[in-house]
């Protein structure tokens, strides 16, 4: 396709946060990533407000192991604390995704060249991202590097079926959906043979709406079009 990438995602940790957990001030790792947290390294890689990202699946290349650790979080209202963090450790995953252009951007037409946005996502990838890749937080530094889905065994194939329960899919920002509204999309996931394949934003059902927000404004006077950028990466790569 022109428009998808497939990459490999891996780390020494990974925090997935279930927001279920965070009431006493502690963090528990959801076992699996979310479509949101892959949708953010999909965004770090190449993001543009022409464009709307989509995680198609994901597979789970190795076993899924935890670790607890002590945590010093700083507190807004001065000094410090402690908290029990747990994380997931030694994550590897292959990622397939794509983009459309967002119908809810037609400010952003002019920008609108699929053939162009790909090559500079597929060179984004190749340099490692275009900003910091992390799994699920800052403090869990990740990396990429393109593969083929599938390809590699995983630790889960031929495992069968496991049903990973309630779990937050992503959200919604009003840019992306036409609503002055930030809300937070929920599922029930089932991961097979270990791959996870993700419904699309619009087809989940269980939507609860955070706050209203209004979205930002872009347009040819504060976002540089996929020519100009692709043609000055052309230009570094001659000198």
């Amino acid at each position: 396709m022109r428009n998808a990438i497939e990459f490999k995602v891996y780390g020494d940790y990974a925090l997935f946060t279930d927001p279920l957990t965070k009431l006493g001030g502690e963090k528990l790792t959801y076992s699996v990533p979310t479509y949101q947290a892959l949708k953010g390294i999909v965004e770090s890689i190449y993001w543009k407000p022409t464009l709307t990202m989509i995680v198609d699946k994901v597979r789970v290349l190795k076993p899924i192991r935890m670790e607890s650790k002590g945590i010093r979080p700083i507190e807004y209202s001065g000094g410090n604390t402690l908290a029990n963090y747990t994380y997931l450790k030694d994550p590897c995953y292959e990622v397939q995704a794509h983009f459309i252009f967002n119908p809810h951007r037609p400010e952003m037409e002019y920008d609108r060249n699929e053939n162009k946005h790909h090559n500079i996502l597929k060179r984004s990838l190749l340099a490692g991202g275009r900003r910091d890749i992390f799994l699920g937080t800052r403090e869990c530094q990740a990396y990429i590097e393109p593969c083929v889905f599938g390809e590699a065994p995983g630790f889960y194939d031929n495992y069968g079926d496991i049903h990973l329960g309630n779990m937050v899919h992503g959200i919604n920002y009003p840019d992306e959906t036409g609503r002055n509204q930030l809300e937070v999309r929920l599922w029930e996931p089932v991961m097979k043979d270990g791959v996870i394949e993700f419904i699309k934003p619009e087809e989940c059902t269980k939507v609860r709406v955070i706050a209203e927000m209004q979205p930002k404004r872009f347009d040819e006077n504060n976002v540089q079009a996929a020519d100009e950028l692709l043609a000055e990466w052309e230009g570094w790569g001659m000198k």
